[in-house]
């Protein structure tokens, strides 16, 4: 019986956790494979588990916190409640 792929195993940066502004909480998850130099991805997951994915990947965490931070400034963190399809930044 053939095995299953296993997931490859993930580096989490120190950046990603818990983020509340406006009273409210996201989980920040910003990840690349674990032992490779690859971009970092970025997901926000909210407490009702929507998952938002940024398509492009950042050189490095801090690119990605910071982008994350400027979505919060610009757009407000309500802005990863979209009542439509989920959001895809």
């Amino acid at each position: 019986m053939p095995s299953k792929p296993k997931k490859p195993k993930l580096e989490h940066s120190e950046l990603s956790g818990e983020f509340t502004d406006d009273g409210v909480t996201v989980l920040v998850d910003i990840f690349r494979p674990a032992g490779t130099n690859a971009d970092w991805r970025m997901e926000v997951i909210t407490p009702e588990e929507d998952l938002i994915e940024w398509e492009e990947p950042f050189a490095t965490d801090r690119e990605a916190f910071d982008e994350f931070l400027a979505t919060v400034a610009r757009d407000g963190i309500r802005s990863f409640f979209d009542e439509a399809d989920p959001a895809v930044h």
